[in-house]
């Protein structure tokens, strides 16, 4: 196998992903009210399982082994990446207005937007680390193996698989607070045009700077953690009968880490 052009890759990854946000988006045509307390909770609880499993298979051990074949002591590059990437998403957080589904009160600066502009807003800081985990990983295949590249193209094929459904639970919502069946999927598919720039931005500077691929896999692991435990979970109210929300999230961990070990 040929050694796969990273940006090329990447795009078309994220260009899929983005794809499965509008599919899920478009179920907006053909639904009257907001979705289920239960759609919600299984939906939101399977896309935290499915991203962390992307966060170990995908991010955490592929930077550790990165750091290995780079002579890098394991005990500095992977665990501050991690803790970079966390602090970039509570930079996001606080420095962008947005508001999560179901919560009553928006985050961030206080500013005059309506609430289908801080949904939008809430989704799009969460499409961020998505899009560099999987411009990411197609970075590191570029210089890898051709089971690097195959990992790759788990991770994109998880993280579209869990748009589905998170495109459904944000534009059903949008169209039920009052704004149009359109506004609302433009408005949820193009969350997701966040990804392919994510990724892209992230495939320019690894290939710019040698050595940083265990940063960059670590960091891209830590904000997508931070996605799951300050919003994804708390969203899917998993501490409310939990038993389906939480076999959601062993759900969607089970799928992603079936994904990166059969085609990885």
């Amino acid at each position: 196998m040929s050694t796969p052009d990273p940006m090329l890759y990447a795009a078309l990854g994220t260009l899929f992903t983005f794809a499965m946000t509008a599919l899920g988006a478009a179920t907006v045509f053909f639904f009257r009210k907001a979705p289920s307390a239960l759609f919600t909770k299984l939906s939101l609880g399977f896309a935290a399982g499915i991203m962390i499993a992307a966060a170990v298979w995908s991010l955490l051990i592929p930077a550790l082994d990165e750091a290995e074949s780079l002579g890098l002591p394991l005990a500095y590059p992977v665990p501050l990446g991690f803790c970079l990437g966390v602090a970039f998403l509570i930079a996001l957080d606080n420095l962008l207005p947005h508001l999560h589904v179901g919560a009553r009160e928006a985050e961030g600066p206080q500013v005059h937007m309506k609430k289908d502009s801080l949904l939008f807003l809430a989704v799009t800081i969460h499409n961020i680390p998505e899009g560099m985990a999987v411009g990411i990983a197609f970075a590191a295949a570029a210089t890898g193996s051709p089971e690097a590249f195959s990992a790759a193209v788990a991770l994109a094929l998880g993280m579209g698989i869990q748009n589905i459904p998170e495109g459904t639970a944000v534009t059903l919502p949008m169209y039920a607070s009052g704004t149009t069946r359109r506004r609302a999927f433009l408005m949820g598919a193009f969350s997701g045009l966040m990804e392919p720039l994510a990724a892209l931005t992230v495939v320019l500077i690894a290939s710019s700077i040698t050595g940083l691929m265990p940063w960059l896999l670590a960091f891209a692991a830590g904000a997508m953690l931070y996605v799951v435990v300050e919003e994804l979970i708390p969203e899917a109210h998993l501490g409310e009968h939990s038993d389906l929300g939480t076999l959601s999230v062993m759900a969607g961990f089970l799928t992603m880490m079936l994904l990166d070990t059969s085609l990885g």
